[in-house]
């Protein structure tokens, strides 16, 4: 009796001990327990034969917390019922110290079945260690353990997997709750048990990274939370946050919620990678053994210059120069978002490590991968958090690492302010289709919260923030203008429809006083909606919705209509393209690209027939203008090559010729390339519009979708196969996403009847749907 009460009086002087909390303290906790454990051994069993007392999960692992339960197995060799009796006296005096006890009592052969039996048991068992008694026993059953797990890890893995969806299931992510558990939820200490399970499977090497200093972070905080609460809960209450933040030295609860969510993340993120790398490797080679599934090797794929795709992963190609192409880190991450592929994590460190910084305005090519990382729906927000995983994005866009897992003290918001940024810009590119300017709705989308985290009104603070950051991405006036405008005013729609009587002039007037044009309404509708449904379901109804969608209408029709599209205009240097007999092409390099002048016969066709000539060479179109005078036709084309330099103008001419006498198969081509290689990664399907009165002279179809290479033939090939000729047209392509506009008249020269237009509208449709993913 007496041990038992110098061993309570000497754990309470370590849980109460003054000093930071960390591993030190959990480590002289355990040897503490531990000493005294040794002598309630010896007292109940004092030759130590044929039994051994060993410590299983974080006990094992060294990682006692103040309130943490024992967790005890009695491993022998000897009668079942004198184990029995020993391990009543050993039990007691533990129950008798009011600690909470998880026990068992096993043989090694018992203990074997039953981990055959239980991922579960598994698991606990991984961790197994030495306290008192025959430590043979305790190696025997380790080395058993392990060699029964590596043996049984490909098949079981999926058992392993379903309980970590189980539990995500039920417990949520960690770094999105205000109320956190910091074990059970998704990116919390459990994760770490499962990841090294998964070491110890053989199957794969962990991704590097910081996630063990995660694990350390939460500890901390659990430990703190044990001291604070008096109580043995992992559950981060509200109430307790302020008393935790202080026993830490922290400065508030937001700083804590912030240290606790940046953990997680980092958690997260590495058991994301990890399971990646896992399911990708027992699903390709499922008859490997573990060891063999490591050495998997499959070719390298090309993505974009100096990026591939190897083993299920995007990493650089072998002659990729980090250190001279500060876009390579963009372009990289923009290429796997759009493919729908992870970043190797060993990629994102190098990137990291590697690249230059982008000059300052950013270069067009940079803004272009930017906006193609944004724009690729669900998948950027894998690629997003791997680069903010190794400090990329607060290096990228100057002021986020205010906002980087900065608490939102609101049930309404499920996710950090960083994280809601992102969740908005997804919701967005969604939503690309409805706008003119599908680039500015994600940049306002991804900078509409940005003022939070910071003193003032966040709608005029991230206003003027806004603007430097624009201009740190290089672009224009006109353009910072309209994203300020949309940050400042993102709250107006859904506060004006909620909130004022939409019958009443006044309400519709003051929305129009503020967002007087059309173009930039549209933009805010949008916002307003991804925003909305990112914010969480309680702030997105089919009420809300209709409220918003009226008084969008009302302004709609109390401002100017949509602008409506002119045809392109011949420059003086066209005109004289024009002049040329035959074939004509000429390539002239920009700050940005190519410009490639074609001039050629006019016939139905033509346009399809050049877009597919570039498409074979990957040539990505950032615009393009199309004009036809009289028999001839002349096609204004500026143009990035994917990789390397662009093919001489001498061949891109003799291809043009050959493909126009129809010698040359483009689709042949195209197709055998697209079968080495189609991205996975989902879009918002494409939009076809015939836009009415657009012009008395020809017939205008607008095409809005998700731009991929050989979009452009494809939806030109498409236009005709109708028998319509294109007699002008705009193609621009906004990041990833393309809005090209085409002026159509029969073979009459006359706008295209109702049911003509119908059947182009319908083939090209038809045509962009079959390439979804």
């Amino acid at each position: 009796m007496r041990a038992d009460v110098e061993f309570i009086s000497a754990r309470d002087a370590v849980v109460r001990r003054p000093g930071p909390f960390g591993p030190g303290r959990r480590t002289a906790l355990t040897e503490v327990t531990d000493a005294w454990l040794e002598t309630v051994f010896a007292a109940s069993h004092p030759l130590a034969d044929g039994i051994c007392l060993v410590a299983v999960g974080g006990h094992g692992r060294g990682e006692l917390s103040p309130g943490s339960d024992l967790d005890l197995v009695l491993l022998h060799r000897i009668d079942p019922r004198r184990a029995a009796a020993i391990a009543q006296e050993l039990w007691y005096p533990i129950w008798d110290a009011g600690l909470a006890l998880d026990h068992s009592v096993r043989t090694v052969a018992e203990a074997r079945r039953l981990a055959s039996e239980d991922i579960k048991v598994i698991l606990g068992l991984l961790d197994l260690r030495v306290i008192a008694g025959d430590a043979s026993i305790g190696e025997q059953l380790r080395k058993a353990i392990y060699a029964d797990w590596r043996a049984t890890a490909p098949k079981r893995i999926g058992d392993l997997r379903l309980l970590v969806d189980q539990r995500r299931d039920r417990y949520g992510e960690l770094s999105t709750m205000l109320e956190p558990d910091l074990k059970e939820a998704y990116g919390g200490l459990r994760e770490a048990t499962v990841l090294r399970a998964i070491a110890a499977s053989w199957i794969t090497d962990l991704t590097h990274g910081h996630w063990q200093d995660g694990i350390n972070e939460l500890l901390d905080v659990r430990d703190a939370l044990h001291v604070v609460s008096n109580r043995s809960s992992d559950l981060l209450l509200l109430q307790e946050q302020d008393g935790v933040a202080d026993a830490l030295g922290y400065r508030d609860a937001d700083e804590l919620l912030r240290r606790v969510y940046s953990a997680a993340r980092s958690i997260a993120y590495s058991s994301d990678s990890t399971w990646h790398r896992v399911e990708r490797l027992t699903r390709r080679t499922p008859r490997y053994t573990a060891r063999a599934l490591r050495k998997a090797s499959p070719e390298r794929v090309p993505l974009s210059e100096g990026v591939v795709v190897q083993a299920g992963e995007v990493v650089l190609a072998i002659d990729a120069r980090p250190d001279k192409d500060p876009v390579l880190l963009l372009r990289a991450a923009a290429s796997a978002a759009q493919a729908g592929i992870p970043l190797a994590p060993h990629t994102v460190t190098r990137l990291a490590q590697e690249c230059r910084p982008l000059p300052r305005p950013w270069p067009q090519a940079a803004r272009d991968a930017f906006l193609s990382l944004l724009g690729a729906g669900q998948s950027t927000l894998q690629v997003w958090e791997a680069l903010d995983q190794a400090d990329v994005i607060a290096k990228l866009i100057p002021g986020w690492e205010v906002v980087r897992s900065a608490p939102q003290r609101n049930a309404l918001h499920r996710f950090t302010v960083d994280r809601h940024l992102v969740e908005c810009v997804v919701q967005a590119s969604a939503l690309t289709r409805t706008v003119d300017r599908p680039d500015l709705l994600l940049l306002s989308a991804l900078f509409h919260d940005f003022g939070k985290a910071r003193e003032g009104d966040h709608s005029e603070v991230g206003a003027g923030l806004v603007v430097g950051v624009m201009k740190h991405l290089g672009y224009p006036a006109a353009d910072i203008g309209i994203v300020a405008l949309l940050v400042r005013h993102h709250l107006l729609l859904a506060e004006t429809a909620t909130r004022r009587d939409l019958d009443d002039p006044a309400t519709v007037a003051a929305v129009a006083e503020r967002i007087p044009d059309p173009a930039v309404l549209d933009l805010l509708a949008a916002l307003t909606e991804a925003d909305a449904i990112a914010t969480g379901a309680a702030m997105w109804s089919s009420w809300r919705k209709h409220l918003i969608d009226e008084l969008v209408r009302r302004v709609h029709e109390s401002i100017a209509g949509r602008a409506l599209p002119e045809p392109p205009t011949l420059t003086g240097e066209q005109q004289v393209a024009l002049a040329h007999e035959g074939v004509w092409a000429v390539m002239t390099e920009t700050d940005d690209g190519h410009e490639l002048t074609i001039a050629a016969p006019d016939r139905i066709g033509l346009l399809a027939t050049v877009a597919g000539v570039l498409a074979i060479h990957r040539l990505q179109v950032r615009s393009a203008r199309v004009m036809t005078e009289g028999d001839r036709a002349v096609q204004v084309w500026n143009v990035q090559p994917t990789f390397g330099d662009p093919p001489g103008i001498d061949q891109l001419g003799d291809e043009l010729r050959r493909a126009i006498e129809g010698t040359f198969d483009i689709s042949e081509r195209l197709r055998k390339r697209d079968e080495a290689y189609r991205p996975t990664a989902a879009a918002a399907p494409p939009t076809i519009e015939i836009i009415e009165q657009a012009s008395q002279r020809t017939t205008v179809l607008e095409v809005r979708a998700h731009d991929v290479p050989g979009l452009l033939y494809r939806v030109t090939r498409a236009i005709a196969s109708t028998d319509a000729a294109i007699t002008g047209a705009k193609v621009t392509t906004l990041g990833s996403d393309a809005v090209d506009v085409f002026f159509l008249v029969d073979r009459h020269g006359n706008p295209l009847n109702p049911q003509h237009a119908a059947a182009v509208r319908v083939t090209v449709l038809g045509e962009l749907l079959q390439q979804l993913p």
